[in-house]
């Protein structure tokens, strides 16, 4: 319920004094900053997801939060000795939104228009789809894929009905979005809120949810506000039931308050600086090294976000195993380096502390969002940059915007954030055919390439895998792209005297395996 509807019932209605959510099974959430902008819910055209896309679609797969696989749509799934083909087995009696039952036949229709996605990458490994039966889908490799499970269970492969997408267009996703998933789209208005209510015909849950019937609550208002400061107002206020993430500069007023709690979720964050490689003065190694060296992390995570979390020094979240590269090219705080490199550059200190080579001075664009944590993190930044001589002009846009913005390549630095749990998102954004945005460094080198087509496409096992996306990552790592900077908690904060969570969180986000064991209390 927005909060205008809100208000009116309040109006007419002692009863709707009361939470929203003590009237009715219903709720209102506050989608992280890093969520809002999603143009559509048009799983074929996306380049960013949302929460709300695991409300609407179910995946094949489902992937809990200590990374482990469980069934979903598929009960079981066999591999071949070889990674040669994977064939899963279809719960029976799942329906699409429309009533129409789900087939292998479905699934075979959403590979094949799955690869002229964005996302094409995540099903390139398969050769083609057989459907033996019509809860029977055999997936025939081109070579072996061991990410193919993470594929399959990642937002962007919940399953449509293919014959939904093709017949309403471009009004898909907009007007209307059709899976099977717990909640049905009622309403999406962009930039500013989605409207979901519940599936009531539900009744294949995932092993990972308690509740494997229709959810608990009948309606949930998914917000968008780009500001923090202001959807933790809305939450102190009670205008809506909880935010599904929380900086960590509200956590200590969050457990002053006897109303409010925090549920913990694995982190999957990193902020980090991408450094566009084809600008200059960033064409030069050594002073994208220099800016690099310029980041103090520690400092970051003490002073502006309190402690909580942890630094990063590479480009991916530490809980992976391709995040344990050699520790000698791990980015770390050494100003007297960053001096150097920048003295050996060529650009010399002046008076005002700004550097200059050639009657140029080294000042910089810093691009970032318009957010409180982003604007307070991106001043720091800048301060940093500037005590080795960087002069940095912070350019801050919308956060809705933004991502467009990248893509003229006219970015020299910025800062930013990505939420993600898996290897491959080195290839998301250092990927050569990917320019502007997602690779807002602009990087296309050819030995990362190499080690790239190595890593996504030659593993036949995990274990390969592991090793080649440790090479690819060691060595992009190498050339400062990026400056890694931080790692957040990830934490979603919510007033429990109007919903109860489930004590465990299953899943590595708070998703439809979450939200169907959510409930409004009366």
């Amino acid at each position: 319920m927005t909060l205008k509807k809100h208000m009116l019932a309040a109006s007419v209605s002692v009863a709707a004094l009361l939470p929203l959510s003590a009237a009715a099974q219903e709720a209102t959430f506050v989608l992280g900053t890093n969520e809002v902008g999603i143009p559509s819910y048009n799983l074929l055209t996306a380049v960013n997801t949302n929460t709300v896309y695991s409300m609407i679609y179910d995946n094949l797969v489902a992937q809990d939060s200590d990374l482990s696989f469980h069934p979903y749509l598929a009960e079981s799934w066999d591999e071949a000795p070889d990674g040669m083909s994977w064939t899963f087995h279809l719960k029976p009696g799942v329906k699409f939104h429309n009533g129409k039952a789900l087939t292998s036949a479905d699934i075979a229709k959403f590979i094949e228009m799955f690869r002229s996605t964005e996302s094409s990458y995540m099903v390139d490994a398969i050769e083609k789809v057989e459907t033996p039966d019509d809860l029977t889908v055999k997936f025939v490799m081109k070579h072996p894929d061991p990410n193919i499970l993470y594929n399959l269970a990642s937002s962007f492969m919940g399953i449509p009905d293919p014959d939904a997408v093709e017949a309403l267009g471009d009004d898909y996703g907009i007007t209307e979005a059709v899976g099977t998933g717990p909640f049905k789209l009622e309403s999406f208005t962009l930039g500013q809120e989605t409207v979901v209510v519940r599936n009531d015909d539900y009744a294949w849950g995932s092993p990972l949810s308690a509740n494997k019937g229709p959810a608990k609550l009948e309606r949930i208002t998914f917000r968008e506000i780009p500001e923090d400061s202001t959807a933790f107002l809305e939450l102190k206020s009670g205008g809506v039931d909880g935010l599904l993430s929380i900086p960590t500069d509200y956590l200590k007023d969050i457990s002053s308050d006897p109303a409010l709690s925090v549920a913990p979720i694995p982190g999957q964050e990193v902020y980090y600086m991408p450094i566009n490689v084809t600008k200059e003065p960033f064409t030069d190694i050594k002073v994208r090294e220099a800016a690099a060296y310029a980041i103090n992390q520690e400092e970051i995570l003490q002073n502006v976000f309190s402690g909580y979390g942890a630094v990063a020094n590479n480009f991916l979240i530490s809980a992976l195993p391709e995040a344990q590269i050699d520790p000698a090219v791990n980015i770390s705080f050494n100003p007297d380096k960053a001096n150097a490199l920048l003295d050996e550059a060529g650009w010399v200190k002046g008076a005002d502390g700004v550097r200059e080579k050639d009657g140029k001075k080294l000042t910089v664009s810093l691009w970032t969002q318009n957010d409180s944590v982003f604007r307070r993190l991106t001043e720091v930044v800048q301060a940093q940059l500037k005590a080795v001589g960087f002069d940095p002009q912070i350019q801050t846009f919308d956060s809705s915007t933004i991502r467009d913005q990248y893509k003229s390549g006219e970015q020299q630095l910025a800062v930013r954030s990505y939420f993600w749990n898996n290897a491959d998102i080195v290839d998301w954004f250092f990927g050569g055919d990917r320019l502007g945005y997602p690779n807002v460094s602009m990087f296309n080198d050819p030995k990362a390439e190499e080690l790239r087509t190595k890593a996504m496409t030659g593993s036949k096992t995990g274990e390969e895998r592991t090793a080649n996306f440790k090479a690819y990552h060691e060595y992009v790592t190498s050339q400062f792209p990026y400056a890694p900077i931080y790692q957040p908690p990830q934490n979603m904060a919510y007033n429990k005297e109007h919903i109860t969570m489930p004590e465990t969180l299953h899943g590595t986000s708070i998703t439809g395996v979450v939200m169907v064991d959510v409930e409004a209390k009366e």
